[in-house]
């Protein structure tokens, strides 16, 4: 069993991960075209892009054919790919341009590597046009942002505890607080709310809130997602196990992501323990097949409480 100390820790790098953005505007918004100057960035993993607009709305005004959009009109598209603006930057990137975990290193990139790296994430911001087909509107006062948020908090408190009578019955304080302490990236707040709505560390959860994201080829000319959820408990019956295994203990084992993986995806994961045709990467990291899927969830879950793993192919 992993230390507090040591989830605390992993709980703070995963905060104080950053991922370089270059941010332009649509050249069909712009009176100079592709000219304009872009917006560059460091910004959170576990932030979201919609905070992001005031800003941006600010930098690019005077380059905008249309002065009377307003911020929460604007929207964010990578290769064409209009962004799900409910999800997390880190997860975005893991799913539309990280690299492979097995085949980076994490030293400076050499000058003959600079063209093919990935980084800074050049993203495009519109304010026309919105993708009603594919996007919920933004609202100027961040409440459809706020909404969403804490229904997805909703959704992984159910999980992990069978119910969700956490989360209502915090305080109309906490509630808000939750939120704005994800956006103001200040994790001793965050840390306090959320400690409110988990188990304590002698309490299993009833089940760990995982997804897990499968990028597919494209179609139509658009990548799409799969995206696997089911209920994960946080250990198994010794009958689940090899029948040596069982042998030794007769105590429930542990729930690992190796053996969460080939339950769900056999097909991907046709070994608990080694990844042979996939690996599992989280906040840009592949993670070990051996880590017990409810630490995982209490160290590196995203501020909504839930883990999102990118499966990446190899090879």
């Amino acid at each position: 069993m992993t230390s507090q100390t040591t989830l605390n820790d992993i709980q703070k790098a995963v905060w104080d991960g950053r991922l370089p953005l270059q941010i332009t505007i649509s050249p069909s918004e712009s009176r100079s075209y592709d000219k304009t100057d872009p917006y560059l960035i460091s910004y959170p993993r576990v932030s979201y892009l919609p905070s992001l607009l005031p800003r941006l709305r600010d930098f690019f005004s005077s380059s905008l054919i249309e002065p009377n959009s307003k911020a929460h009109d604007g929207w964010f598209s990578f290769e064409g790919v209009p962004l799900k603006w409910h999800l997390p930057v880190g997860l975005l990137y893991d799913l539309y341009a990280g690299a492979d975990p097995a085949s980076k290193g994490t030293g400076t990139a050499s000058d003959d590597d600079i063209s093919e790296d990935p980084l800074p994430w050049r993203l495009v911001v519109h304010f026309s046009d919105w993708p009603d087909d594919e996007l919920v509107r933004l609202d100027a006062d961040g409440m459809v942002m706020h909404d969403a948020f804490i229904n997805s908090v909703k959704e992984a408190d159910f999980i992990r505890n069978g119910t969700a009578k956490g989360i209502m019955t915090l305080s109309k304080e906490d509630s808000s607080g939750l939120w704005q302490s994800v956006q103001d990236l200040d994790l001793p707040s965050f840390q306090r709310i959320s400690s409110i709505l988990l188990p304590p560390p002698t309490q299993p959860f009833r089940n760990v809130p995982i997804r897990f994201f499968l990028p597919l080829p494209p179609d139509s000319g658009s990548p799409s997602l799969k995206v696997v959820q089911s209920p994960l408990p946080p250990t198994l019956p010794p009958s689940s196990m090899a029948a040596s295994q069982a042998t030794l203990s007769r105590a429930p084992q542990p729930q690992t992501l190796g053996t969460a993986l080939h339950a769900l995806l056999p097909n991907l994961f046709p070994s608990r323990r080694t990844p042979v045709l996939a690996k599992p990467v989280l906040h840009g990291a592949a993670v070990p097949m051996s880590a017990p899927v409810e630490e995982v969830v209490r160290s590196s879950a995203y501020g909504d409480g839930w883990v999102y793993i990118v499966v990446r192919m190899m090879g």
